[in-house]
């Protein structure tokens, strides 16, 4: 015998999901599964009942950033942090180029 399907209420006029808030608490649990734990995005994800997406956000909001190196790195340490500069470079330039775009929309719409 088989278990009935739960349906989750969908907005008839949006066609989308509820929103579900989480506490902090949680949040901090699920990037957990995935710093420490060594569970993939997706498996963490799934494990909590989460996209993918929100988990990346939640792990980019709750996990500092590395520590710089420092004068004695040896070269593997060094192309980590190469590796974490160009990552954080890449999403500020993403960034700067939204805001440029959101800007240019904004003053067209003022005007």
């Amino acid at each position: 015998m088989s278990q009935p399907i739960t349906t989750i209420p969908i907005d008839p006029q949006s066609h989308k999901l509820p929103s579900r808030r989480f506490t902090e608490l949680f949040k901090r649990d699920a990037v957990r599964l995935v710093t420490h734990e060594g569970y993939t995005f997706k498996a963490a994800a799934v494990a909590v009942g989460v996209s993918d997406r929100s988990l990346r956000n939640w792990h980019q909001q709750f996990t500092p950033a590395g520590a710089p190196c420092g004068p004695d790195a040896n070269v593997d340490q060094l192309q980590d942090e190469v590796r974490r500069l160009r990552r954080q470079l890449k999403g500020a330039e993403l960034e700067r180029e939204i805001l440029k775009k959101a800007t240019a929309y904004f003053a067209k719409k003022s005007s």
